[in-house]
C-alpha cells in the first residue's frame, strides 16, 4: 500500500471516528499514543474506521446496531458505552437500543443484557448532562 493511500485511509478514518464517537474520545486516544499502542491506534483508525466503516454495503446506523450486539455478546462494556453514544449519533433511538439489549438477553444471556442496560443508562445520563 502506498503512503498516499495510507494517508487517505488515516484521514477518512479519523474523520469518521470523530463523527461517530466524538472529538473528546478521539483526542484522548490520540494524546495517549506512545511507542506501545501507536500501531494499534493506527490500525483501528485506518482499517476499522477508514476502510470497513466506509464500505457501501451497510449504513453507519446498521454498523452501529451490529456493534452493539457484538459488544454486548463479548461483554466489552467500555467499548459498548462508547458505541452506544455513537449509535445515537448514527440515528438509532433509545427505544431501538432497548430492543437490541432485549434481543441480546435471548442470545447472550440475562447477565449480559443486564450489564448492557446498566451501561446504556450511564451513557444516556452522560449525554443528557452534556
Amino acid at each position: 500500500m502506498t503512503e498516499e493511500r495510507r494517508d487517505t485511509l488515516w484521514e477518512k478514518g479519523l474523520n469518521l471516528r470523530r463523527q461517530v464517537v466524538g472529538d473528546d474520545y478521539v483526542d484522548r486516544s490520540l494524546a495517549g499514543m506512545d511507542d506501545f499502542n501507536d500501531a494499534l491506534q493506527d490500525f483501528v483508525t485506518r482499517y476499522a474506521w477508514g476502510d470497513v466503516w466506509q464500505r457501501p454495503g451497510l449504513a453507519k446506523r446498521d454498523r452501529s446496531l451490529l456493534n452493539l450486539g457484538m459488544l454486548i455478546a463479548l461483554g466489552k462494556t467500555e467499548e459498548l458505552k462508547l458505541h452506544l453514544k455513537g449509535a445515537l449519533r448514527n440515528g438509532l433511538s433509545k427505544e431501538e437500543i432497548k430492543e437490541v439489549i432485549l434481543q441480546s438477553a435471548i442470545y447472550c444471556g440475562a447477565p449480559a443484557a443486564l450489564e448492557a442496560t446498566r451501561v446504556a443508562r450511564e451513557a444516556f445520563a452522560e449525554l443528557d448532562q452534556a
